[in-house]
């Protein structure tokens, strides 16, 4: 198909309704398969070494590009780039891929609008996907209600996008429900200028676990909480806030290393306790904002769906750190599973939940303060860490973990590690730290066994799934 002939067909499906309907397009449906025909033929660092049955695929990527840049004239300079990306890739012989023009055009940050779209096409990994880098091609289109652009003004984050799968390659057709800048194939590091997170699959996800969990446990949910798991924009909403005041968090507060621990090599627990720390400062956030808001009769539109979703964010973060994170992915150094046991183990130990009779319970009232108890407990370790040295600061938290989770009992770190070790480089700790250092609680080994079909099955999930 020639490109005139690629363009008129596409013109003519969409009606003139533009980029809302791109992916029924025939150029969408030839650069998905122009794309999943290059992915075999490219090795781990993206390259490909039979340049000639790759040059009929990249001819039809690059043909399908420019047929749809046409709706999508906010990403203009973006699509102009990625075009001459490809044809420099193929013209210097398909070596390692260098997409740093393409990337450094590509500007999502700058168009935060309900319902925009964006067509996203590089070599590139997928987190939670595939870790070699292959061409994927996605469309998407932005979440960004009004109430969040007004939230924004208060917690400010510049970088945040939020984004809906729309049709995608099979680099997202897996768990993986981000895409950021630095998975993509690229001769050198620049600036970030933003993140995006899919908040329809954290949403579905979330709808679809939570659900089964509360069957299976026979939790009576709250209303509100039970609400989203019957509403996916609600949810999808609920997320976009969560991620709004996680994301920023990262980089504020009393931090003793850098905020994205890029760089380093730490022991996982470490991991967990930032990431657990960032989920809790959303969580701390949305009971100020429901309480400030909850004393006031003057609200409007925006401050109304703040409130309801200040409450919900609660919830989400509850039930999404115990239900999903805690029995997701395999026991090998799961720091985001070590957060959700924390966070179990702690409400636990505090009595505000109870598992009793076979059945979850909590005392609603008292779980705000309890976790709010545990971001302090985190945030206390982080300011006294900033006059620790490294590996000190590692046994802190080491400490602040296992008075809470059990450690494994053959652990080199929970019966203290030797003074050969201490005296030694921080390679040593890392490498004395059990790979499953805080093994699943009896509670979580019997919930994992029963959840393992429906955590399964959200792979790949969407909104409209």
């Amino acid at each position: 198909m020639t490109t005139a002939t690629t363009i008129r067909a596409t013109r003519d499906l969409l009606d003139g309704r533009g980029a809302d309907e791109a992916e029924l397009t025939p150029a969408w449906a030839q650069l998905k398969a122009a794309a999943t025909a290059l992915q075999p033929l490219q090795a781990k660092d993206g390259s490909i070494d039979d340049t000639a049955a790759a040059a009929g695929p990249i001819a039809d990527i690059i043909e399908a590009i420019d047929a749809l840049a046409p709706l999508f004239p906010h990403d203009a300079a973006y699509l102009t780039a990625s075009i001459a990306d490809f044809r420099r890739w193929s013209a210097e012989g398909l070596g390692v891929p260098d997409f740093l023009d393409s990337l450094v055009a590509f500007q999502p940050q700058e168009h935060r609008v309900d319902g925009i779209r964006h067509l996203v096409v590089f070599p590139m990994y997928t987190q939670n996907g595939s870790s070699e880098r292959h061409v994927e091609a996605v469309l998407v289109e932005a979440i960004w209600p009004e109430f969040i652009a007004r939230l924004e003004t208060e917690y400010t984050n510049r970088l945040f996008v939020s984004l809906r799968l729309i049709d995608f390659t099979s680099g997202y057709d897996t768990n993986s429900a981000v895409l950021f800048p630095e998975t993509v194939a690229m001769r050198e590091i620049p600036s970030f200028t933003w993140g995006a997170i899919f908040q329809d699959r954290e949403a579905a996800r979330y709808r679809r676990v939570t659900g089964a969990a509360a069957e299976i446990t026979k939790l009576e949910l709250p209303a509100a909480a039970a609400r989203m798991l019957d509403d996916q924009a609600l949810t999808e909403q609920t997320f976009v806030m969560w991620d709004l005041i996680h994301d920023r968090t990262h980089m504020r507060g009393d931090l003793p290393f850098d905020p994205f621990m890029i760089k380093q090599r730490m022991p996982f627990f470490l991991y967990s306790l930032e990431e657990l720390r960032c989920d809790l400062t959303a969580f701390r956030e949305c009971v100020s904002l429901q309480a400030r808001l909850s004393a006031r009769d003057d609200l409007d539109d925006a401050e109304r769906e703040m409130l309801q979703h200040a409450e919900l964010v609660q919830y989400a973060v509850i039930f999404d750190r115990i239900f999903r994170f805690a029995i997701t992915g395999s026991r090998v150094r799961n720091y985001d599973g070590l957060g959700g046991q924390l966070l179990f183990a702690w409400l636990h130990q505090r009595r505000v939940l109870h598992w009793t009779d076979t059945s979850l319970a909590f005392d609603w009232d008292e779980v705000p303060a309890a976790v709010v108890a545990l971001a302090d407990a985190i945030d206390e370790l982080y300011w006294r860490s900033i006059d620790r040295p490294k590996t000190a600061h590692w046994l802190a938290a080491y400490d602040l973990v296992r008075a809470v989770v059990t450690p494994h009992p053959a652990s080199v770190w929970a019966r203290g590690l030797p003074d050969e070790v201490l005296a030694g480089l921080p390679k040593g700790y890392t490498d004395a730290v059990m790979d499953d250092e805080f093994p699943l609680s009896m509670f979580f080994e019997a919930l994992e066994k029963k959840m393992r079909p429906v955590i399964a099955s959200t792979a790949g999930i969407r909104g409209t799934d």
